[in-house]
């Protein structure tokens, strides 16, 4: 791997402005076609094989005119001391209900006055509003003549609030995306000492985001790729892009400083250090497009997507970059000593990261035990979990949102935001009419139950529709439980009916037991192949075993950060929540998904450097130490810069891009700095040789993948120009070639 790498790296160093023309091209191509493709579908939020989406199919087939999945509005009238009643109240409630109506996307309208949708004291009154299409399909034209009539129905004496997933929330632009950006040039220049070696990585990842993203534009429409997709790519691609190219350009200076020509130092940064990016790129890639086992299109399209940008941040590191250092020649020079304290013999004194790394080589144990205590401290509110899909009582109150979710608990009471729908189906096509009145009665005789509306019945009579009002809040645990009690068999009675249960809260019940479920296996399949990737990469079994146990702590603690801030409330106020409750039903399995590939991104960086040194002849507690000398900083810098644009998205106003902007950031910034920078040598110090063990039987099954570059220190200086050099016959060179691979032992050992 390492050979073809370098030959890849040289080649395009050579041929710089063919290889820089080539990307430029591809840009060009693919904002040209994605300029004349179809707009994108939209977004598929169906959950297969889950009892609230057949429900959905059930009404949708027999009661076409609800518009089960179109998008709904709710718009909630408060009068200020009076009641909505009174003669002016109602004048401006009935003229918003008729210009609400007016609008060609909404299906129905109902009046409060009618629909009997007025609070007992008269101070409070909704307007259902239901629409055509699905919110996704909404004209901008609906939803600013929503706004617009919520805002010309207000008044000194009426209060008028808007909510549900129908209102036009505003858009946030690219501010967080901005200013992770800016953070990260900050530290690229700390880190290069060089505004033109730093701007490089940030060159590359806006450019590989936007072929990506342009790319998925063409792609969208003829693989069903939904409007939202493009979100985690550009927030996983910007982060990988600029770590990916980072390394490269910061082996390549560091290869330069070893006195090799700028060619030769290309090809080896690319053999070595784009070894490891191609292999950490592979694990993230792995991670992603294993969302697929989850079952949710959703989350499917974007783990997809996201990989996308994977793979061509990838390719852009190993060929776009030593091509973009070419054009640069010596404008970009060679790593330069730091300035280090002489001790008092007169010796420079050593980098942070050799002192930290000796300091753990003596005290392994010690520093072993301190980190794991430390994950497991942080890790234990994650043992109260608690998961749902967030709804208008998750947003800030100063939304409109938020604001008709109050008006609605106070005046009607908290079920009134979540009602539920039950299906009653007949059993064999005869009539619902018996069962569904049955049904109902059954409902209202709980006391858990607020309110329960009259059953309405298809054309064919088969199946009955009716609407039930829970006694508790949407997100609450009682309602949760109402859910499952009305989906027990029992409810039916002896009529033999299918009776379902749809609406938010069953949805939200369905949606996090559905993921719940697909964990496990999920975990299972990404951690499996991506442990056998790195047997093959470290040739060991302990070392991927080690990188696979530390990344589970690693969750566990940024789930149990997530759990403390966004659930219980802790430290809320200083990261925006405004109001704390079930954690986002996605967040665990997608924390495993990204978290692991980029978890995987560090130990390769940082361990490869390691088994770099190994494997050049260094005994492995110096190993460990050479490796941190070579690779902390650069490790620290990728890291500073991941966790900045994760948490730069802390500054939206959706809870859900705040969950999952801390989320990763917190598992990013404890995965790089307690696992990563102490657990994993205070193992590798404590396990010596034996971390580099690989039984000989495996040995022989595994390729050789040269990860750390042994071949290029023995290949001759003179390779042939532009091409690919292999080994002859596939083998080993020289006996003592063989001695430095497949087992792990150092060359000369």
């Amino acid at each position: 791997m390492a050979t073809f790498l370098s030959g890849l790296g040289r080649f395009s160093f050579r041929r710089h402005w063919l290889v820089a023309l080539l990307w430029v091209g591809l840009l060009l191509g693919t904002g040209v076609l994605a300029g004349r493709a179809a707009a994108p579908p939209p977004n598929d939020f169906s959950m297969p094989g889950t009892e609230a989406q057949q429900a959905y199919d059930v009404l949708k087939e027999g009661f076409p005119e609800l518009n089960a999945d179109g998008a709904t509005a709710r718009v909630v009238f408060r009068t200020q001391g009076g009641k909505v009643t009174d003669p002016g109240a109602k004048e401006a409630i009935g003229k918003a209900v008729r210009a609400l109506g007016n609008d060609p996307q909404v299906a129905r309208v109902t009046d409060p006055f009618t629909a009997r949708s007025v609070s007992e004291d008269g101070s409070t009154a909704y307007a259902q509003v239901s629409y055509r299409v699905p919110a996704s399909k909404l004209e901008d034209g609906s939803r600013t003549a929503l706004q617009s009539t919520v805002e010309q129905s207000r008044s000194p004496e009426l209060s008028v609030e808007v909510g549900g997933n129908a209102v036009n929330a505003t858009p946030g632009g690219h501010s967080s995306e901005a200013l992770g950006l800016a953070v990260a040039a900050v530290v690229l220049v700390v880190t290069f000492g060089s505004l033109l070696a730093a701007g490089l990585p940030l060159l590359t990842a806006v450019l590989g985001v936007g072929i990506s993203g342009l790319a998925i534009r063409v792609l969208a429409q003829p693989l069903g790729l939904g409007s939202t997709t493009t979100g985690l790519a550009t927030m996983i691609g910007l982060a990988v892009g600029i770590d990916y190219a980072l390394f490269v350009v910061s082996r390549y200076r560091a290869e330069l400083a070893r006195g090799r020509s700028r060619e030769e130092a290309a090809g080896h940064a690319v053999g070595t250090a784009g070894s490891a990016v191609v292999f950490a790129g592979l694990t993230v890639v792995i991670a992603l497009a294993g969302l697929y086992v989850v079952g949710i299109p959703l989350l499917t399209q974007m783990g997809l997507a996201a990989a996308g940008t994977v793979v061509m941040a990838v390719l852009i590191a190993v060929t776009l970059i030593p091509a973009l250092l070419g054009i640069c020649g010596r404008r970009i020079g060679p790593a330069r000593p730091r300035r280090r304290r002489r001790g008092a013999a007169g010796t420079p004194r050593p980098g942070l990261g050799v002192r930290w790394a000796r300091f753990v080589v003596r005290r392994p144990v010690a520093v072993l035990l301190g980190g794991v205590a430390l994950l497991g401290v942080i890790a234990v509110p994650a043992a109260s979990l608690e998961m749902g899909l967030p709804g208008d009582e998750s947003k800030p109150v100063s939304t409109t949102q938020r604001r008709a979710y109050d008006l609605v608990a106070e005046g009607f009471g908290p079920g009134f935001n979540g009602p539920l729908t039950v299906v009653v189906q007949a059993d064999g096509g005869g009539s619902a009419e018996p069962a569904a009145q049955g049904v109902a009665d059954r409902i209202r005789d709980r006391k858990d139950i607020a309110a329960v509306g009259q059953p309405k019945f298809s054309e064919s009579g088969d199946t009955a529709v009716l609407t039930v009002v829970p006694a508790t809040s949407p997100g609450s645990t009682e309602t949760a439980d109402l859910v499952h009690a009305l989906r027990d068999p029992a409810l039916a009675g002896d009529s033999g009916a299918r009776v379902l249960v749809a609406g938010t809260t069953a949805m939200n019940v369905d949606v996090s037991q559905k993921l719940s479920d697909a964990l496990i296996p999920y975990l299972g399949l990404v951690v499996g192949l991506a442990f056998l990737l790195l047997i093959a990469v470290f040739r060991s079994l302990l070392v991927p075993l080690k990188a696979a146990l530390g990344f589970l702590l690693s969750v566990l603690a940024g789930l149990g950060a997530v759990v403390a801030v966004f659930q219980w409330g802790w430290l809320g106020s200083l990261v925006g929540v405004a109001e704390p409750g079930p954690v986002m039903s996605m967040m665990p399995i997608f924390m495993v998904g990204v978290v692991f590939g980029l978890a995987m991104d560090y130990e390769v960086f940082l361990v490869t450097r390691m088994r770099e040194a190994y494997v050049h002849g260094q005994p492995p507690l110096k190993a460990v130490v050479s490796g941190f000398e070579h690779s902390a900083r650069v490790v620290t810098a990728a890291a500073v810069i991941m966790i900045s644009v994760f948490a730069s998205f802390l500054g939206s106003d959706e809870q859900m891009l705040k969950t999952i902007g801390f989320g990763l950031a917190a598992a990013v910034l404890l995965d790089a700095f307690v696992v990563r920078m102490a657990i994993v040598p205070a193992v590798l110090a404590l396990l010596d040789r034996r971390a580099w063990h690989l039984p000989g039987w495996l040995d022989r099954l595994l390729p050789d993948l040269d990860v750390e570059g042994e071949r290029l220190e023995r290949a001759p200086r003179e390779a042939t120009a532009g091409a690919v050099v292999t080994p002859s016959g596939g083998g080993h060179d020289t006996p003592a070639e063989a001695a430095g691979s497949g087992s792990g032992r150092p060359a000369g050992a």
